[in-house]
């Protein structure tokens, strides 16, 4: 059975298991222990802290096989961004050039480095293994974050992001960052993916130019990969989008990928989950014809458990087993959202 949990020390091999894997696509899951270690860390602590406002908090979740004890996948949300260290953004504007005498007005689309997402919570680090990567997965490993909102909404801020990976090669070469950021670095983009993750975005976004980058002065590659994400990324931006996330003209400072946002309030999977009581059975329920796929999750912070089932959405019967994994009885609250 497949079960989301929070991250505990237990899974640090699992998650660097996956960070190897990634091949170094995530900045926030790069392949150092230190790191990974930091992160459960995090975690547990932030589970254990009485929140009455968002702060540093950041909460990570796997996708674990409750068979085999495996580590499938892994997603986040960090409660703010930009509180201790800057997080920025290009933001895609307009500059205005105009000369009266030459009865010349020009609009030219320029980045402009800036932090206004400084405050807003963010969804991060989803990744799925390779054998796990199905539709219904990532609906339970993204998802589940969202109803862990939906608890928690005091943990988080009320404004959320969700930066999408930007168009690479096959090299795992951005033509963005070989148009830009390679002439302030002496690297590539894969190290500094990897230094960005194991310091922080504003580390490595201090050297970048602070003034206007033009748009038109970009290689065609790098203007035809702004605000684009690869293609194997489309059908997390297809199950974003269906939450109500928008793109607003804010790209990654790296490799351009589009940043989403979304008021917290304002996800679908936080306003149409619903609490009903659940009922369990040792012997597996006998459909009745009104089950539909459904995530089910407990109501527990540190213990919380989601997991994917099909169930009567208005009287849902449990096995004994899901029960078990969910850590309910007979008679329990659960929060239930169609997929």
């Amino acid at each position: 059975m497949l079960v989301v949990r929070p991250v505990t020390f237990a899974d640090l091999a699992g998650l660097e298991r996956l960070a190897v894997i990634s091949g170094g696509s995530m900045t926030t899951l790069p392949a150092n222990r230190d790191h990974i270690g930091e992160l459960i860390n995090r975690t547990q602590q932030s589970l254990r802290k009485t929140v009455e406002m968002p702060g540093e908090e950041s909460y990570h979740f796997v996708l674990t096989d409750t068979d085999s004890g495996e580590i499938l996948g892994v997603s986040g949300i960090d409660a703010t961004v930009g509180i201790t260290t800057p997080f920025y953004s290009y933001r895609i504007d307009e500059v205005v050039h105009a000369s009266s005498e030459l009865q010349i007005h020009n609009k030219v689309p320029a980045l402009h480095l800036c932090q206004d997402y400084t405050g807003a919570a963010r969804l991060c680090t989803l990744f799925l293994d390779q054998q796990a990567r199905t539709a219904e997965n990532l609906q339970l490993i993204s998802r589940a974050r969202m109803m862990f909102i939906a608890r928690q909404p005091q943990r988080f801020a009320s404004r959320i992001i969700s930066e999408l990976q930007g168009v690479a090669d096959e090299n795992h070469q951005s033509p963005f960052w070989e148009s830009l950021g390679r002439h302030f670095f002496s690297m590539d983009f894969t190290k500094a993916n990897y230094l960005t993750g194991i310091n922080s975005k504003g580390f490595i976004a201090d050297l970048m130019p602070h003034y206007p980058v033009y748009v038109p002065m970009l290689s065609p590659a790098a203007k035809a990969a702004l605000g684009k994400t690869r293609p194997d990324q489309q059908p997390v931006l297809d199950l974003l989008e269906n939450e109500g996330f928008r793109f607003r003209n804010y790209v990654d400072i790296f490799d351009a990928g589009p940043t989403l946002e979304s008021r917290t309030d304002d996800i679908r999977s936080v306003r149409a989950s619903n609490t009903q009581t659940v009922r369990v059975q040792d012997a597996t329920p006998q459909p009745g014809g009104n089950e539909i796929a459904m995530l089910i999750s407990n109501h527990a912070l540190g213990e919380f458990r989601c997991l994917l089932a099909d169930v009567d959405p208005q009287h849902p019967v449990l096995t004994a087993e899901q029960a078990r994994q969910l850590q309910l009885s007979d008679g329990d609250e659960a929060l239930l959202l169609a997929v």
